[in-house]
């Protein structure tokens, strides 16, 4: 098992862009760890390394995405993050713990924060709907990377219109967040779930507009037609 993962950074090494490697550094404010690998390139290795651990069990690729983690490479945490969502047919109810610890011990850019949370979080809670409640729990931690994990996990239910109540009680727990990165994610959030229901979030903004900072209501109301913009806008 481990010879794939020494497969896999060589393979990384060989395929480094010098201005990927040059610029990457540009995209965060904290430091990350990369090889300076395009992402498209990525997630070709992670596609030709999952043929051979595809029959694998779910806690063997798990396992193998924690090596991953462990490294601090941004790109090594995209392919577990591939890897984890390969297999979401076979999740169950407990994987959330080891999804949660992934967060809190390894996750430190937004890159890597979106990636899992995006797909394979994401999935779990419309899995298993019933962890909503853990997210609430998620958006009251000290680590920011938990509290933007708590709204960047439902942009993809909220883009299919499911979990308006829950999306809408997240944002209230972030509203006042002084965090940007916290506040662009549940900003987000609340766009992609205006497009599905767009009275709804235009009116939880109007009612909150006074205290919600700039950066969230500007995200916020990007998809929504100009006039209601302006009105949001409106000091």
């Amino acid at each position: 098992m481990k010879s794939i993962i020494d497969e896999i950074r060589t393979k990384l090494k060989h395929s480094i862009d010098e201005k990927s490697q040059a610029t990457s550094q540009n995209f965060f404010k904290e430091k990350i760890k990369c090889y300076g690998v395009k992402t498209p390139t990525v997630n070709k290795i992670s596609k030709e390394y999952f043929k051979l651990i595809d029959s694998k069990t779910k806690s063997e690729i798990f396992d193998l995405c924690e090596i991953l983690w462990q490294s601090g490479f941004i790109e090594e945490s995209f392919i577990a993050c591939n890897w984890s969502y390969y297999i979401h047919k076979k999740y169950e109810s407990g994987d959330f713990q080891i999804f949660e610890k992934w967060i809190n011990n390894y996750v430190n850019n937004w890159a890597s924060c979106d990636k899992l949370c995006n797909h394979t979080i994401g999935e779990f809670i419309e899995m298993y709907p019933e962890y909503l409640v853990r997210l609430k729990d998620l958006a009251k931690s000290d680590n920011r990377w938990l509290r933007r994990a708590s709204s960047v996990t439902l942009i993809k239910p909220a883009k299919k219109g499911k979990f308006l109540s829950e999306i809408l009680e997240i944002a209230d727990i972030l509203l006042l967040d002084k965090d940007d990165l916290v506040q662009k994610g549940y900003g987000w959030m609340l766009k992609v779930a205006s497009e599905a229901n767009q009275k709804e979030i235009f009116e939880y903004v109007i009612k909150n507009k006074a205290t919600m900072p700039r950066t969230a209501l500007r995200y916020a109301i990007e998809k929504m037609p100009k006039d209601l913009k302006n009105k949001a806008m409106e000091r």
